[in-house]
């Protein structure tokens, strides 16, 4: 992003044009002095990221760098996953002389959009995000104002710097694990529709079956929408079936907890009832009974690896795009039925 020439600060008018509103109506929608419909919201939203427009005075402030301030834009804070990721990024930050401003997206795109503007009008030298879906609004929208963008958990078709584990594979092998100890009728609980992880795991998932000559059963797939309680209702679903699955897959730590909830409530046991694996590991998984057979994401590394990139990005804007894929491992314990293994 070096190198360009001086452009035209956007306006608030600007805005208003390209949305076809009035000025008042995208004052309305920045400021949440009046309610407006939700269609209009997103199209001035759609507007702010096109024009690229930051309120003043912090359209002029962000002409310069070197505020010392990295923005973190991600969903699910609360996620045991997450929380080890901003722990990662707010150490190695802080070490560095940053401090970390937190925008929850909610897995939102208007919301995103909300939360890369708050960033944005925070001064920020660069914004690490975990995009909703490609995230092609708010990575247009901090270009506009050369703010780097680095995304994380989820690879997105744009040319930025990226970090994420690998999705597809390690959900194979721990269908593969599956299949080596007899199991033949696996299902899976899924993620949020439209997330990148989502839809990884879920091939991953797919081809874990075809490489075991099992036949896939769209019935075996099971919506939990990334949360306890979906994956408490998809364990409902997936128990009135006429020949219920034997194993389990569950797409994230969350949805885990939910699931195994269900099976309790059921009056199944784990594994005794339904073998289950996780991608995603607890710092505590070793304290469930039994212990949780899980693909463990390298939660601090992911949140290093993006803090080098963007104390990077900042010094060196010219840089290629880099795109870096780090390997979960593979806790191997209980839950998947296999024997309780030795303590080293």
């Amino acid at each position: 992003m070096a190198g360009r020439a001086p452009r035209q600060t956007p306006t608030m008018s600007d805005v208003a044009r390209r949305a076809g509103v009035s000025v008042s109506t995208v004052s309305h929608v920045l400021n949440k002095t009046r309610p407006v419909a939700p269609a209009t919201v997103r199209t001035v939203l759609n507007a702010v990221a096109e024009t690229g427009y930051v309120p003043d005075p912090v359209a002029r402030a962000l002409d310069s760098t070197g505020y010392g301030t990295i923005g973190l834009a991600m969903s699910a804070l609360s996620n045991p996953y997450f929380s080890n990721v901003v722990h990662g990024i707010d150490r190695d930050a802080s070490a560095a002389g940053y401090s970390v401003l937190l925008a929850d997206t909610h897995d939102e795109a208007d919301t995103e959009i909300k939360a890369v503007s708050e960033l944005l009008r925070r001064r920020v030298s660069a914004i690490i995000l975990a995009a909703s879906g490609d995230g092609a609004q708010a990575i247009r929208y901090a270009d506009k104002v050369d703010v780097p963008v680095i995304a994380i958990d989820r690879f997105v078709p744009a040319a930025i710097d990226q970090v994420a584990v690998d999705n597809t594979e390690p959900t194979a092998v721990l269908v593969d694990h599956l299949a080596s100890v007899g199991h033949t009728r696996i299902a899976m609980i899924t993620g949020r529709g439209g997330l990148t992880t989502t839809l990884e795991r879920r091939d991953g998932y797919r081809l874990g079956l075809r490489r075991n000559g099992i036949e896939a059963e769209l019935s075996y797939e099971a919506d939990g929408d990334s949360s306890e309680e979906g994956a408490e209702a998809a364990i409902g679903r997936l128990l009135s079936l006429p020949q219920p699955p034997t194993a389990l897959v569950v797409g994230n730590n969350r949805m885990t907890i939910g699931a195994m909830r269900a099976l309790r409530d059921a009056g199944l046991t784990v594994p005794g009832d339904m073998a289950l694996v996780s991608f995603d590991d607890f710092e505590w998984a070793d304290l469930f009974h039994p212990r949780l057979t899980a693909m463990a994401q390298p939660a601090l590394s992911i949140g290093e690896q993006a803090v080098s990139m963007a104390l990077t990005r900042i010094t060196t804007p010219t840089l290629p795009p880099r795109k870096v894929t780090i390997n979960p491992a593979f806790m191997h314990r209980e839950s998947c039925g296999c024997p309780p293994l030795p303590v080293a």
